[in-house]
């Protein structure tokens, strides 16, 4: 995996080069837009973590102009800019995640697991959990090979344990990635469907394979209780 750092501050850009490299990426980074699109028409990358205030060119505008010729490279953009917003602006320029600053280490690489997770999506698009199968073209559960009928949202949260198998998942993660960024971290609407679910999951396969851990958030279990 080649990933593309592109961050204007020399300590932060230091320090997330140093971990994803010691997490065994392979690391191009650079300070400015100028320099990125060079790099970004010279290269490659798997994935691209992108800061917006950049000097030079802006990060929007590499992001604009890096869709204008690649609309498969995953980009991941890193910004101080906080506001519902941004965050808009950046996903509807093509961005496939917004993490804004300041940020743990450990999260950023989450992230980055992720993004690169999803590449393989298209050639491998089964993804699986002991009998439990999910399909990501035709968005189809199945348990044993048997359909399990699931809701948009009971889907979306199926694929995203499914994808983070290994590691709970919080509520917050599940609002920014399957939920609309403006619904509440205490909303029942999300209790309600994570309970659906859970319930589908034990008819379709005699128990629950999603586990609850305190403070933590959700996890998906290969191994039957």
């Amino acid at each position: 995996m080649r990933l593309l750092l592109i961050e204007d501050e020399p300590t932060l850009r230091e320090s997330v080069a140093k971990k994803l490299r010691r997490s065994g990426y392979e690391m191009d980074d650079c300070g400015d837009g100028e320099t990125a699109l060079e790099l970004l028409a010279a290269e490659r990358y798997d994935l691209v973590l992108l800061d917006l205030n950049l000097p030079k060119v802006n990060g929007m505008t590499v992001l604009r102009t890096l869709r204008k010729t690649d609309l498969e490279t995953p980009v991941l953009i890193l910004s101080a800019r906080s506001e519902i917003s941004d965050k808009v602006e950046g996903l509807d320029a093509g961005a496939n995640d917004y993490l804004a600053k300041p940020f743990h280490l450990a999260e950023l690489e989450a992230r980055v697991r992720s993004l690169t997770r999803r590449q393989f999506i298209q050639r491998d698009v089964c993804l699986r959990c002991g009998r439990l199968a999910f399909d990501t073209k035709s968005r189809l559960a199945m348990a044993d090979g048997q359909p399990i009928p699931l809701t948009r949202k009971e889907s979306g949260v199926l694929e995203y344990l499914l994808l983070h198998q290994g590691r709970p998942v919080s509520q917050e993660e599940l609002i920014e990635h399957v939920w609309d960024s403006s619904v509440d971290a205490f909303s029942n609407s999300i209790r309600v469907h994570i309970s659906a679910l859970r319930k589908k999951l034990r008819t379709a396969l005699g128990y629950d394979p999603i586990r609850n851990r305190i403070g933590e958030g959700y996890e998906l279990e290969e191994n039957e209780p």
